[in-house]
């Protein structure tokens, strides 16, 4: 089954999701691997134009809020990030296999405020919404919550693996931080909420965190049951993998109306209609015109020139 078409408007919302091999427990909550996780995301974001308004990595997978300035940027982000996450992560828990199951997912997010906080409401829920935790300021993994209810900052450190060699080779013994430097995130608005001030936006967040903390008290009364707990959480070895797990087809958009819908769907359409007509002129040897924003087999990026034809 091939891929799907990598349909990104350009500096839209987009909800992207990455999961471990089989769902291993590779990103289990450390000092270690938040300190990494945070690092690797800030130097991705100074090194690539993608703004990262919200994040949350369970100890199997990872959602994410980015805007990216088009879907070139976003390839060239989660490229850094996932590779780069992998590497230290697996050096980390000493896995040498593959680490992510397959490609990150991105998915667009409609320009409608309620969907927009919809999906900033699902990726703060990580970890309540499992029952792992009762509230999104408990959950001890990477999580932009409390960036978002305080100065919107995250830091972590950025180890220099290639200096770290090359003073192996020298026969030179160094600590564990002697290679290591600070990265600062600094997260972007929700684009709904780019006219409010500070104050306003983390008062946003914090109705939402409450919000979640009702819903996941809740829950657990109804089946009375207790939250797994930082400790049991910690305590998991990385290695290890959940019996089952739920999985359902992830959407092509998401949208809070049906309108919002059909006009993300009719971009998508117009879009891949394009990319198939100039495959089928490229094998015919005919001069090829894919559409703004795509990825042709074998050449480079289609930059976009102006109004993307992908926007319906």
């Amino acid at each position: 089954m091939g891929r799907p078409l990598r349909y990104v408007p350009p500096k839209s919302l987009v909800e992207v999701t990455c999961r471990t091999i089989q769902g291993r427990f590779l990103l289990r909550p450390s000092r270690d691997l938040n300190d990494l996780a945070y690092g690797i995301l800030g130097r991705a974001a100074r090194l690539y134009d993608v703004g990262v308004v919200a994040f949350g990595f369970l100890s199997n997978h990872g959602h994410l809020l980015l805007v990216p300035f088009d879907a070139r940027e976003l390839g060239r982000f989660m490229n850094y990030l996932d590779g780069n996450l992998a590497r230290e992560a697996g050096r980390l828990h000493e896995w040498h296999d593959k680490f992510w199951a397959r490609r990150y997912r991105p998915i667009p997010v409609s320009d409608e405020p309620i969907a927009q906080v919809e999906r900033l409401r699902y990726v703060l829920a990580q970890g309540c919404k499992e029952g792992l935790v009762r509230s999104p300021l408990q959950w001890p993994g990477p999580s932009s919550t409390e960036a978002l209810l305080n100065d919107n900052k995250v830091r972590g450190l950025w180890f220099d693996r290639t200096a770290e060699y090359r003073a192996r080779l020298r026969g030179e013994r160094y600590t564990k931080y002697e290679y290591a430097s600070e990265e600062e995130l600094v997260l972007t608005p929700l684009p709904c909420w780019s006219e409010l001030s500070n104050e306003e936006r983390r008062d946003c967040a914090g109705e939402i965190v409450r919000e979640i903390e009702a819903a996941t008290r809740k829950t657990l009364t109804d089946a009375d049951r207790t939250p797994v707990g930082r400790r049991r959480l910690l305590a998991q070895h990385p290695h290890d993998r959940p019996k089952g797990s739920k999985r359902s087809p992830a959407p092509r958009f998401h949208a809070a109306t049906r309108a919002a819908r059909v006009s993300l769907e009719l971009g998508y359409y117009r879009f891949r209609l394009a990319f198939r007509q100039a495959v089928a002129d490229l094998r015919a040897g005919r001069r090829a015109e894919f559409p703004q924003g795509s990825f042709p087999p074998g050449l480079p990026f289609v930059a976009h020139r102006g109004p993307p034809l992908a926007q319906g």
